[in-house]
């Protein structure tokens, strides 16, 4: 796990779980991806018109891809399995070498030097730590991008990769130094208690960068138009859905991200900045129909309460998290702390040993939070499913049908690996979507959808 995203996920878990879990057409091998991944902007090449008829393709019943894809999907699930372990190790490896060499302890006396004042120590300790890990944790990143690149997932340029590296360093260093000061403020104010101080001010915050997110931070690296002016059609198709759901996302706020060769649809924010966008390749590649299902997928989110209900299990993950840091890190420098020049839990220095810590923690726990959010995901599915019964002609076969487009554009493996499946997977896997959408029909019995009446 990369180390800033492990010291953001630990200040605003209930954050990342909303954002990383409302994504229907984010595969498991998205975890390949970086949130910055971008590329040069093109007008859509679709027809509203073509796109709003209702497929002719042969029924669909099981998820299959041609050989040269079989291939290339069964590898580069390979190369993100192993990919994700061997990240992970090398952010502990990492941390670790901040603390060996004692570059964190430099740092704390650097910034002890330049001012006796706590939040000045912080604006110099916080992006020289963060920076330092941040740069010696390049490497499996600039690998994940070269797979990218070289599977055709990406086709964003290097000088354009770091680039929006770049500007995600800029972002995490300005919210990082501040709850870092908070942080280590509550840590010298209560000793004892920090962690659950701690863990109670994280959430308002992290709900404050959820709000914040679409109108401010994902407008950085992506590239957003109103979805009304590119395809008026499939718009009001979307509010149409929308309106059946009994949600509320204005026109104004339905838009169209700038291409990426991956496929993806989705609802993000809460309140005045909640957001529906669909990505130029969606609209490319599926038709009307497709895309208003894939959209209900993420609606359903929304309607279900998945959301509070992720940020309560976050917010529940994270206390315990927090405690088993407190109970441990005390422990950890007494050991070591001589050793890396570190005095106390309350020495700035200390941070890299709580990411350590909270490294492991998140790691351990990608089967439970995986498996919450698989359970969620095909929840989604299957709202998509009830709420375009009798909207959508034949929507069960139109959900099978986004799926397998899915699947062939974003490499879904067609055979996954149990052990993947139940330690990464936040989504269930492409074959087991495609059995279930053209098999629900409850109506044909004479029964009801289950959360659609």
């Amino acid at each position: 796990m990369n180390p800033r995203r492990v010291l953001l996920a630990v200040l605003v878990l209930a954050l990342l779980f909303a954002l990383a879990k409302t994504s229907c057409a984010a595969p498991p091998q998205a975890a390949l991806q970086s949130q910055q991944t971008s590329s040069p902007s093109s007008p859509s090449t679709s027809s509203t018109a073509a796109q709003s008829q209702p497929s002719s393709a042969p029924k669909i019943t099981k998820y299959t891809l041609p050989p040269d894809r079989y291939q290339k999907a069964r590898n580069i699930n390979r190369i993100r399995f192993w990919g994700i372990i061997g990240t992970f190790v090398y952010g502990l490896v990492v941390l670790w070498l901040v603390l060996r060499w004692k570059l964190a302890a430099k740092y704390r006396t650097l910034a002890e030097n330049f001012s006796p004042k706590r939040f000045l120590q912080a604006l110099v300790f916080s992006p020289l730590v963060i920076l330092t890990i941040d740069i010696l944790g390049l490497p499996p990143g600039v690998f994940r991008n070269w797979v990218l690149r070289k599977y055709g997932i990406s086709i964003q340029g290097w000088g354009s990769w770091f680039w929006d590296w770049t500007k995600g360093e800029l972002v995490s260093v300005i919210i990082a130094t501040i709850l870092i000061w908070i942080l280590y403020a509550v840590i010298r104010k209560s000793p004892r208690r920090w962690w659950f101080y701690f863990w109670f001010a994280s959430l308002p915050i992290g709900l404050f960068l959820y709000f914040l997110q679409p109108l401010i931070i994902d407008p950085l690296f992506f590239k957003f138009e109103p979805l009304a002016q590119k395809e008026p059609v499939l718009t009001q198709s979307l509010e149409r859905m929308v309106q059946r759901t009994g949600e509320n996302i204005p026109p104004e706020r339905m838009g169209a991200g700038e291409k990426l060769t991956a496929l993806n649809a989705y609802v993000t924010g809460f309140g005045a900045s909640k957001r529906m966008v669909v990505w130029d390749t969606t609209i490319k590649d599926m038709n009307v129909p497709q895309i208003v299902f894939v959209a209900s997928h993420e609606m359903g989110h929304y309607v279900l309460g998945h959301t509070p209900k992720l940020l309560g299990f976050g917010a529940a993950l994270l206390f315990a998290f927090f405690y088993v840091s407190f109970r441990s890190i005390g422990w950890v420098l007494s050991h070591w702390g001589p050793l890396w020049d570190v005095h106390g839990i309350d020495d700035w220095a200390s941070l890299p040993a709580l990411m350590l810590i909270l490294s492991v923690l998140f790691f351990v726990a990608n089967p439970v939070s995986n498996a919450f959010s698989r359970h969620y995901e095909h929840q989604a599915d299957q709202y998509g499913l009830e709420v375009t019964h009798g909207l959508t002609p034949d929507a069960p076969q139109v959900a099978a049908q986004a799926f397998q487009i899915l699947g062939e554009v974003d490499f879904g493996d067609p055979e996954p690996n149990p052990v993947d499946v139940f330690m990464f997977y936040d989504h269930p896997p492409d074959p087991d979507r495609m059995q279930f959408a053209p098999t629900y029909d409850p109506w044909s019995k004479g029964d009801t959808g289950e959360f659609v009446k």
